[in-house]
Formats: structure tokens, sequence, C-alpha cells
């Protein structure tokens, strides 16, 4: 669910920056003792300072490069204009004090920190403010508020078949893991509630891939999953926009191929500007164990029927797969003095960048192994298994697998891993995970109790596999649109993928995108060197699917600019001048951002000398210095780091005890900055060069089928994706390099 701010219009930020003129004092009169007109010199007559906190690549502070080329072009240099980006005078606050004082003549921030000034400042931040561009005119040079009436949000009406399973964990109850973390801390920073609530329910944390390098780390929750119902169900009834009705919808209303609605089993009829499709494994859900098949969307769940043929008939293709859960397992059975524990972590990360700290009893998981006895007994089974049996003739999750499809992909293994997970703070029910199954429920349990802690298991329910629809994505846009049927919107596992952060991802650009053709604005897309999110979606659109599509790290050219640590910085700027994220939660990171680089610019240009220094590094077990460095070069040794260098230099340890806000984030922000700066640099550079190719469109502009001189499967690709740049077409699966080259030479590059 999206909510937005007004004051979305640069323009209306401009005027805003402007305003703050006035705080100048009597410093708007010129100094110039001569008169009017430059000297001989060419010396400005007066200049305009411009102080704010955003960073040197944003397009904020490039609008204000065009401000100063206007001015004094305009000017004919009698006025100069100099910019002072990055908080280099300083945070919001001090540069507003500044212009009261007289010795800043423009400041540009947030209204959050300018209500502090001027009360009248909080209406700016109502939500929903201005419709347009006009209306903001009008208010800034009218009366500023009259336009406190206008519209408030996007009206949005979900439709739910039950109320009480909204935020329902089809399987594991966990949240993040390998590049998945990394989306939940991308839909955080864009405004959206999943990490929030993952925080709120989590039971047990861990940042995965510790050992390997910053790009790696991946946090994972195992969350309370009534509580995460409930949490969602709270969170949802309040949002002021957002209305929830129970049913199920039957057939989708199209005119001119343009959706108008939506019509429901009970032969309620919504109208709608716009439809997102986010029905996951529940459109002609099929459920298998064994021989027994069951229509369902997930266990004691019906399935969603009619939908899919409503939406094929306006020329969607559509297909089938397949996806499977594990065996729960009653607690009150398991030895558990037979299993290896596995602990989590209790330390600052979190997924939400403004959580509180997790206030759940935080528990355990455990592991174990199956063993050539548990193999053999699911061996006996395989031919009544839907998987090898022809019950199911759908694709599973290659990265996902069954334990029978283990033990015939990997004959040779003698153990596979199984993690036993709780699936809440006081429930005894286990989540068994690395045991999906569908075979018939006694194999499952016959080849269980051979594994030793669990001779005695009792079960709540045996695993099943399901089948069920989804959409060839390619038939989308990058914004999740449909190609075929306008302000149709598809988003989570109809579109080929699983995973739940993969529908997050998916369904806040989706909602983004459908607000967005709603009240105007240019489309919402992210790049692949902007968030995980933006490589899910191109490779969807691009690439296809034929398996369900599961993010890892390996699917990301440019992971280390991809960061969890600073899903914020790439993120949060885009979604506040979007209006997804108010004022007080960008603040939050402008701030972080300042601390960030005064700590970086400290130990860029802080000297250490060697006899001050060297006991200090023969402690920490590295080499001592010959001669004085900076700073910066020492915590760019792997032996150092910032929290053990820093009780050695105490201009440092004072620098940093300043941080007054989460301290343990922003340092740790800092020292990846610092030591991977230059992998960091280089990854830059290439995206940058990439970008080339993203700018050059091409969509419209060539007849693929009739270009001999691309290869035949070239030709029938482009055909079939329509990509919207050449970038775009470079990444669709059999259009080679040579392809690429004959497309630049037809555009004359």
């Amino acid at each position: 669910m999206m909510r937005r701010k007004g004051l979305v219009s640069a323009a209306l930020a401009t005027l805003l920056a402007l305003t703050m003129t006035a705080c100048g004092g009597d410093s708007s009169t010129p100094t110039n003792d001569e008169g009017s007109g430059s000297d001989a010199g060419g010396t400005p007559e007066y200049t305009i300072k411009v102080g704010h906190t955003l960073q040197e690549d944003t397009p904020t502070h490039k609008a204000w490069l065009l401000f100063e080329e206007q001015v004094e072009a305009n000017s004919e240099g009698r006025i100069a204009v100099e910019l002072y980006p990055n908080s280099s005078l300083g945070t919001e606050r001090v540069m507003f004090e500044a212009c009261q004082m007289g010795t800043l003549e423009v400041a540009y921030g947030t209204t959050s920190v300018l209500a502090n000034f001027d009360k009248n400042m909080e209406v700016l931040d109502l939500p929903f403010l201005f419709e347009d561009e006009a209306t903001a005119r009008a208010a800034i040079t009218g009366e500023l508020g009259t336009a406190a009436a206008a519209n408030l949000g996007s009206k949005t009406c979900l439709i739910t078949m039950d109320m009480n399973k909204i935020g329902q964990m089809s399987c594991n109850p966990a949240v993040g893991g390998i590049a998945k973390g990394q989306i939940v801390r991308e839909i955080d920073a864009l405004g959206g509630y999943m990490g929030l609530v993952t925080d709120k329910t989590a039971i047990q944390f861990r940042m995965l891939n510790r050992s390997k390098g910053p790009a790696m780390w991946s946090p994972r929750a195992q969350c309370d999953r009534g509580k995460f119902i409930w949490a969602w169900r709270e969170i949802l009834e309040n949002l002021p926009n957002l209305h929830i009705w129970q049913d199920t919808v039957e057939e989708l209303l199209v005119e001119n191929g343009e959706v108008t609605g939506v019509v429901t089993c009970w032969g309620v009829t919504f109208h709608a500007k716009c439809v997102v499709l986010t029905a996951g494994t529940f459109l002609n859900g099929l459920m298998h164990i064994g021989h027994k098949m069951l229509a369902g969307g997930r266990c004691a769940e019906p399935a969603s029927y009619h939908l899919t043929e409503s939406i094929t008939r306006h020329g969607i293709t559509a297909g089938r797969m397949k996806t499977g859960t594990p065996v729960r397992i009653d607690g009150k059975s398991v030895h558990f003095d037979l299993m290896d524990t596995q602990d989590g972590e209790n330390d600052f990360h979190r997924f939400s960048f403004i959580s509180e700290p997790r206030h759940l009893k935080q528990l355990q998981c455990w592991t174990c192994f199956t063993n050539e006895e548990v193999h053999d007994t699911l061996r006996k089974g395989l031919a009544d298994s839907p998987l090898f049996n022809g019950q199911i003739q759908s694709i599973g999750p290659r990265y996902c697998p069954s334990i029978e499809t283990k033990i015939v992909t990997f004959p040779d293994k003698p153990q596979h891993q199984l993690f036993l997970e709780p699936e809440g703070e006081t429930t005894q029910e286990l989540y068994l995970n690395g045991f999906s199954s569908s075979l018939p429920m006694d194999i499952q349990l016959e080849a269980l109790k051979k594994i030793p802690c669990f001779k005695d298991l009792v079960v709540y329910r045996p695993g099943y596999a399901i089948e069920y629809d989804y959409f060839d994505p390619t038939q989308l846009k990058h914004t999740l649109e449909s190609k075929m049927v306008k302000n149709l919107f598809f988003a989570g596992q109809v579109n080929g993928t699983t995973g739940y952060e993969e529908a997050g991802g998916q369904g806040i650009i989706a909602g983004i995108n459908a607000h967005l053709n709603c009240h105007g604005g240019e489309p919402f897309v992210l790049g692949r060197d902007e968030a995980y999110i933006g490589v899910l979606i191109d490779d969807l659109v691009t690439k296809g699917v034929d398996e369900p599509y599961r993010m890892f790290t390996s699917r990301a050219e440019y992971r280390i600019l991809l960061r969890q640590d600073d899903a914020d910085m790439r993120l949060t700027e885009r979604a506040y001048q979007l209006g997804l994220v108010k004022a007080d939660r960008y603040e939050i990171l402008q701030k972080k951002r300042a601390e960030i680089d005064r700590i970086v610019n400290f130990v860029s240009t802080f000297s250490v000398k060697a006899d001050k220094i060297n006991d200090a590094l023969e402690k920490l077990g590295t080499a001592p210095l010959t001669h004085g460095c900076k700073l910066v070069d020492l915590i760019s040794r792997p032996q150092i780091t910032i929290e053990n260098i820093a009780p050695y230099i105490p201009a440092f340890q004072a620098a940093l005890d300043k941080i007054e806000d989460r301290k343990e984030e922003v340092i740790e922000a800092a020292e990846i900055r610092i030591k991977y700066k230059g992998y960091i640099d280089r990854e830059r550079t290439i995206a940058d060069k990439i970008h080339r190719l993203e700018s050059i469109r091409i969509k419209g502009k060539f007849d693929y089928a009739n270009l001999q001189s691309l290869s035949t499967e070239a030709r029938q690709k482009l055909v079939k994706i329509d990509p919207e740049t050449l970038a775009q077409a470079s990444r669709i699966p059999g259009v080679s390099p040579s392809d690429i080259n004959v497309l630049l030479v037809l555009l004359g590059r």
C-alpha cells in the first residue's frame, strides 16, 4: 500500500528554496559600492551561496547546477552562484540558521526541519496536498493552504479470499535470506512495511554470509507466523485510503484494451482505474500428496477459478508451475538433544532502517541430517511420487527442490542437511526446512522416523506439492503493467517467481506505478545498478522464466553497489521525492549520510605518526609503519577496523563519540565505504558505461522480423520482448554482441 505526500514537483521545490533567500537579512543588497555593473576584472557584484545536504550525483544538485548556469548567464556575470552540497556547510538546521543570520543566502532542505522556524510550513507535509504542479504553484503564489482540501491519496481496495489470512506465510515462516534480505531492506527504504512487520514479529535474526564480503551479507529472520498475520492486519485496517473486501475475484473487466474493474464470485462489481493482480498460488491451484489430488490455493483454503480464463482471453499467455512445502512437526515429539542448535544474533542489525529493537522472545533453530536409511525409504515411494509418475507436468523450483528430487539428482550424496525451525514464540509447531515433499504421507513419516531425533515423530500435517497458474512476465513492461491490457498490473508468483520477498518487491513497484497511472507522473523503474528489485524485474520482463524465479546475489552484476547496508542511501531519497517517504524519515537519512561523510572525511585527512601507533598495530596483528600515513590507509588493512583502532587514537574516538543516533549502523556503513572504495568506484564506472546503452531507446524503431542481418534467434526474441533500450536488448538470451553491433550500425552509432 502506498501513501503520498504532495510537493513532488521540482518547480515547487525550487520555489521553496528561493523562499529561504528571504531569511538572509539584508544580504540581498549588492555590496559593490561602485554601483551596478561588474568591475574591469569581471568580479561579480553579488554572490548567492546555496547549501544543501544532498550528494552531487542527485537530481536535486543537478537542478541547482542548472540554476547556477542560468543565473550567471542571465546576469551577464554580475551575479555568481556558489554551491555547497554534501552537508559541507553543516546540517539543514545549521544552514537555516545561517540564513537567519545573513551568512547564507539559500538553504535547501526538508520542510520538517523548516517547520521548526515557522510552524506554518507544516502544511507542506500534509499527504497529497497538491495534485499537480499547477495546483502547487497556485498555492505557493496565492493563499498557502487553500489547496489543503485536495486529493488525500489513491483510493484502493484489497480484495482477499480470507481477511484472517492476510500476510499468511504459505511455506517457511521466515523472511530474507541470500539476496532476499536485500530486497526486503529495499522495500523498507522505499517506504514499504515488510521490514517493519518482520522486525516486530521476529523470533530469530541472523546475518548470513558474514564470513564473506559485505556485498554478500544478507539478513534473515524467523517470524511468529500468527503475529506476522495480525501485525499486517493492524497496519492495513488503519490505512485511511485502503478498504478491504472479503471475496473472490472471478472476472476481469476490460474495455477498449483498458482494465475497468473486476467482478467477484458474489456478483459484486468493483470499478477501478488500475488493477494489481497478486494471486500467489491460488489460480486453479491443485495440491498433491502421492496419488491424492485436492483443489486448493494452499492447505485448507480453496483455489480461485475462472480468473485465469478471464485474463487469457485478452491475449495474455498463461502457464503452470509447481512448488511445495514440508511436513509440520509437533515439537513435543522431537529429541532435541540429538540435534545441533543454531542460535540467532541480537546485535543492532534489523530489516527496517527505522525499527525499534526486537521485543519477542528470541528462539533457536536446530539442524540434523538425513541418512542412507532415509534415502532408501524415500526411493521406495518414488513410483507413487507425483513428480515422477507423470501426475505433475509443471516445473518446480530448481533452488528449493523436494527431498525426492534431491535423492534422484544427487544419488551419491549420503546425507542432506535439514533445519528445524519454530513457527512461533509459544507454539509447538515446527517447520522442517529441506524436507519439502509430495510423496505419500506414509512414506514421508516412515522416512523421517529413520532420523534419530525424529524416531518418535508426531506431525501436524504432511508436506505437499501445489500446481498453479502464472503469466509469462515478458508480456509486462518494467513497471509491471501488462503490454496487452492498459492499467493491469501483475506482481508476485503470478509472474513466475517464488518467495515472499520477490513478491513484495514486485508489489511495491506495481503499486507505485498503478498510482502514477491514475494521477500522472513518470513511470517508476529501478535500474539493475540501483536495486535487487530492479534486477528481479528486468530479469522477468527481459528473459522470462522457465522455472520459478528465485533471487540470488549472483544474478546481480553490480552487487557491491547493491549491499544491504546502503539500501536507504540508494532508494530513500527517490521514495521521498515520490512522496512514499515522509519528511521525518528523510531527515533520518540525511543525518546518517552526514555522519558517514564526516567519519570518511576525518579518516581521509587525519595523519597518523608511526611512533604513536606502532605499538597498537602490533597488538592488532598487523605490520608497523615505517613512516606516517593517513588514517584511512590503516583502516583499509584487513586486521584493522574502526572500532579496534579508535581507542588508540583519541581524536578519532572523540569524532565517533559525537554520533548521536544509530552509532553502530553509521560506523559499519563508513567502514564499508572505506575498505571497499576501490571496488565500489570500479563497479560504478562499469555501471555508468552500461548506462550509455540504457539511454539508447530502440522501441518502435526496428522491424526486427525483416532484419536479415540479425540471427534468426535474435529476430524471434526481439519481436517477442520488444525491448525499450539497447541495454535491455543486450540482456535478452539469444541476442549476441554481434546482433547488438548490427543495431548500433543501423542507428548510425
